[in-house]
């Protein structure tokens, strides 16, 4: 695991005031083993430097498309996983926050022995996976897991006093007579009520099944709730039921939510704060008004513009096409030009897109009979027939590859039966300030880097 004085990266959502989470730098990585010794071979970035701070009583929303990462980030920050590199606090006030970043700020060898010993013991005493003894049992209790599939996260075998009551009797809450009761007052708190208490969980609807989810999460009278997908496999009257009860329920016992989801119009209403990410990566953060009234990156437009049920007119926002690329093998600069409508020759062309741009070209890559990479940028084709090398060379300079990625080329060169293919190296596209708590990872419109 690294150390999360290794971050470098930005911090789209801030709170000086103290935060119930502070996300600094969070990486996920799975690795991928081969071979009979099964030997890594690479990793699937699922999370790939992700920072921000979730205020109390506030709700952050976490948006993308399927596989950009956010449910790995939420079993993260729940502690249900493990990070690979940086880190989640939990529960800092304002001077400790402060103290955190200002150290961050500062590179490892450059750091002071104070900064360093005041980094270790901010570290023990709220990085989640550094927690130990009671510090991580109020953690478990303070931190609930509302999870996509109500079906799955209830044991069918027990019956809902068994499953609402669980974490009271395991907490040493409660038992017998005084566990009923505290379960029936958690299941009218989510609209449901003692009638419901000696039944299993086939027996009900997919809503009443949510509900009982969540009374089990506010068994123990937690502070923060993290809400994976907790209405897409809803009805949309019934998403409305749920959404409503999440909302009064933050209102009495002032909850605060992290927030996953793919819809933006469900999250829209809810939360407070929104941030998109995309292949692992935050491509765009701030209010949620202003990420839905002046979006600035082209993904968040695409995702705005693929809500049917969004009130506003977004027939100026282009659709997506194409897929979510590989998590093992990101696309470099902006992840997200390969998709983009309005991608510029400084996005981060490689040679790989080359590949991918003419992978329909009947026979042309089937002559392929190596490739040397020199950079992700920088790379020789080496073909079985020289007329294929020819035939790579013309197609690259015609047409059928958008005008960006042309004008992007340094170099293409055919010597008998290589072509050798150099695009302008570019750096990753870093978070600029595009307004007040607003930020974005786009060459469009860039401001200012944080």
């Amino acid at each position: 695991m690294t150390s999360t004085g290794a971050l470098a990266e930005e911090m789209p959502v801030t709170s000086r005031d103290g935060s119930m989470l502070a996300v600094r730098g969070l990486e996920r990585y799975f690795p991928i083993r081969d071979g009979a010794l099964q030997r890594v071979a690479g990793h699937v970035k699922a999370v790939d430097g992700v920072s921000f701070d979730l205020p109390r009583g506030e709700t952050l929303g976490l948006v993308g498309e399927s596989g950009c990462g956010k449910t790995t980030l939420g079993r993260v920050v729940s502690g249900l996983s493990e990070p690979t590199g940086g880190g989640v606090f939990f529960d800092v006030d304002g001077p400790t926050q402060s103290t955190l970043d200002d150290v961050l700020a500062v590179p490892i060898e450059d750091r002071s022995e104070k900064q360093r010993s005041d980094l270790e013991t901010i570290e023990r005493s709220h990085r989640i996976d550094r927690l130990e003894g009671a510090a991580w049992k109020q953690f478990r209790r303070n931190c609930q897991v509302v999870f996509q599939d109500s079906f799955a996260s209830l044991n069918p075998r027990h019956l809902v006093r068994d499953i609402v009551g669980r974490p009271l009797k395991v907490q040493g809450e409660a038992s017998g007579g005084d566990l009923t009761e505290k379960v029936v007052e958690l299941l009218e708190q989510v609209g449901m009520g003692r009638q419901h208490l000696y039944r299993y969980p086939h027996q009900f609807s997919g809503g009443q099944r949510q509900r009982i989810s969540i009374a089990r999460a506010l068994a123990l009278d937690p502070e923060l709730l993290i809400l994976d997908e907790p209405t897409s496999a809803l009805d949309v009257s019934v998403q409305a039921q749920i959404l409503n009860l999440l909302h009064g329920l933050q209102e009495q016992r002032n909850l605060t939510y992290l927030f996953i989801t793919h819809d933006l119009s469900v999250v829209r209403h809810m939360a407070d704060q929104i941030v998109v990410m995309y292949v692992g990566k935050v491509a765009e953060a701030g209010p949620t008004n202003v990420i839905f009234d002046a979006p600035t990156h082209p993904y968040t437009r695409a995702l705005l513009g693929a809500s049917p049920d969004l009130e506003d007119d977004r027939s100026q926002f282009h659709g997506l096409e194409g897929s979510v690329p590989d998590p093992a093998r990101p696309p470099e600069g902006c992840r997200f030009h390969t998709r983009c409508p309005v991608v510029t020759p400084v996005c981060g062309w490689e040679v790989d897109d080359v590949v991918l741009r003419l992978q329909d070209e009947p026979g042309l890559f089937d002559q392929v009979d190596g490739v040397e990479h020199r950079s992700p940028f920088d790379a020789d084709l080496r073909f079985s027939d020289p007329e294929a090398a020819r035939r790579l060379s013309g197609l690259i300079e015609s047409q059928r590859v958008p005008a960006a990625m042309r004008e992007a080329i340094e170099e293409v060169t055919v010597d008998d039966r290589t072509v050798t293919v150099r695009f302008q190296p570019v750096d990753e596209v870093a978070l600029t300030v595009r307004g007040p708590g607003h930020v974005a990872a786009c060459v469009h419109g860039q401001s200012r880097p944080i």
